[in-house]
C-alpha cells in the first residue's frame, strides 16, 4: 500500500463497537462510572473515511474538566486502529440528567 492508495474499506458498525469500548474507559473525574453508561455521549458516527464524530455533553456546564474531557475522548477515540480522526463535540441540549444513564450505572451508583 502506497501513501496515496485509499484505505480499504471497514466495517463502520465493527469500528464503531471499537470506539464505543474505548470510550468506556473513559471517566468523568467526579463520578466512578464510565462516560459511556453515564450517558454523556449524545452521538456517534464514524463516517467510511474513518473519521469519527462524537456529540457529548457534561453532568453540569460549569464542569471543572470542561477542556479537558473532550480531549481525554478524542485522543482515546484517535488511539483505536483503524480510526483516521476524531472529532467531538460538546453539546449541552438537551440538558443531561440521569435518566440517561444505563441501567449498570444506576446500579453502580445505587440510584435503584
Amino acid at each position: 500500500m502506497h501513501a496515496q492508495d485509499p484505505l480499504p474499506a471497514a466495517p463502520t458498525g465493527d469500528l464503531e463497537d471499537q470506539v464505543l469500548d474505548a470510550l468506556r474507559t473513559v471517566f468523568d473525574p467526579e463520578i466512578p462510572v464510565n462516560i459511556v453508561d453515564l450517558g454523556l455521549i449524545y452521538d456517534l458516527r464514524v463516517l467510511e473515511d474513518r473519521r469519527v464524530f462524537i456529540d457529548m455533553t457534561l453532568t453540569a456546564p460549569n464542569c471543572p474538566v470542561a477542556e479537558e474531557i473532550p480531549i481525554q475522548v478524542a485522543d482515546k477515540v484517535k488511539s483505536v486502529p483503524g480510526v483516521v480522526d476524531a472529532t467531538v463535540s460538546l453539546v449541552w441540549m438537551p440538558p443531561w440528567t440521569q435518566d440517561r444513564m444505563s441501567e449498570e450505572a444506576r446500579l453502580q451508583l445505587n440510584l435503584f
